[in-house]
């Protein structure tokens, strides 16, 4: 992990003095065009961030963490951001919450937001699976660990559920209720979470000895209700609908369950339903719905623990990759009648 870029740096690229670097970012007015042009071509290539948090760092105020997550509407990272806070707060640091929304584009511009306010260190659960934002966030020398996405990276810790085991357990259930037709309504491709829910689920089916074809994929564009209620939609335009139906995450699921219910099917009767997550809405459902559930609180605390531990004290700080065992919680949308 590299020493962060600081303005002798760049002054000493630019040929400039420090006072010239300064003039530059807080009153270029006072420079002349060619040597502003020089000084911010090499904090350019230097990659330097001001440290606007420094004054503020240096009276007491707490040290701070970032935390990114996918979509900050989900209670699954609510829970995942209570369990962060709760363990920053107990080490006297406090924590900046992005959400990059499933876009590498807000992601990019947290990035330079975090790493602008001089953050302790940064867990963040990655858009791409390319781990673009975690490359950027260790060239400018700070701590970071993935949360909800495993790697087995050694020079970057992680903390996740085994989503492959996950999608096993959704469909295992699915299939020894007697189930014949399941559909995975599954999230977009470049989600590591959503890849391996599916890999689990395709998984189950195979060690059961059914046909490829048990098993199919309705893709959507988003995990969350919305894009659930279109999913149900779809579904019941159909002839043959499946007579199970697996969800990448609980709020697809509620949305599924809205529809259906609207519709007059009957859940588990017609079609049994079941999501991923157990976020607390899931028990509460107007059918309770049966769910894979995470230590979600656990998660956050976990992460919060080894990104201070590394950023506190990175010489001696040994990598860990954490992988929770996931839960499978049985309630009434799945449950076959006999």
């Amino acid at each position: 992990m590299g020493a962060a870029v600081s303005i002798r740096d760049v002054a000493a690229r630019a040929r400039v003095s420090v006072g010239t670097v300064s003039n530059v970012l807080n009153r270029p007015e006072l420079v002349a065009a060619a040597t502003r042009e020089r000084v911010l071509g090499a904090i350019t290539e230097l990659g330097f961030v001001r440290n606007d948090a420094a004054r503020q760092l240096r009276s007491g105020t707490p040290r701070a963490l970032g935390l990114m997550v996918l979509d900050v509407a989900n209670p699954f990272f609510t829970d995942v951001a209570s369990g962060v806070e709760d363990t920053a707060s107990e080490a006297g640091h406090a924590v900046i919450l992005c959400n990059s929304a499933e876009s590498a584009q807000r992601e990019a511009r947290h990035v330079e937001l975090l790493a602008e306010q001089r953050v302790h260190g940064v867990l963040i659960t990655p858009v791409d699976a390319d781990l673009t934002a975690v490359r950027r966030l260790r060239a400018r020398g700070l701590s970071v660990v993935l949360l909800d996405h495993p790697t087995d990276d050694p020079e970057l810790c992680s903390v996740a559920v085994d989503d492959r085991a996950g999608g096993d357990l959704a469909v295992t259930h699915l299939l020894a209720e007697g189930h014949e037709r399941v559909a995975m309504v599954n999230g977009p491709a470049r989600l590591h979470q959503t890849g391996q829910r599916l890999r689990g689920a395709r998984d189950a089916v195979a060690r059961a000895g059914k046909p490829v074809d048990a098993l199919e994929e309705i893709p959507v564009t988003a995990l969350n209700v919305a894009s659930g209620q279109r999913a149900a939609e779809q579904i019941l335009t159909r002839a043959r609908r499946p007579d199970a139906v697996f969800c990448a995450n609980d709020l697809l699921a509620l949305g599924l369950l809205q529809v259906f219910l609207r519709a007059g099917l009957r859940v588990p009767e017609d079609i049994a339903v079941v999501g991923y997550d157990d976020i607390d809405f899931a028990a509460a459902a107007a059918v309770p719905l049966t769910s894979v559930r995470q230590p979600r609180t656990l998660i956050g605390r976990k992460a919060a623990e080894l990104v201070i531990a590394e950023s506190t004290g990175p010489r001696d700080h040994e990598h860990e990759h954490v992988l929770f065992a996931p839960e499978l919680v049985v309630r009434e949308s799945s449950r076959r009648v006999r």
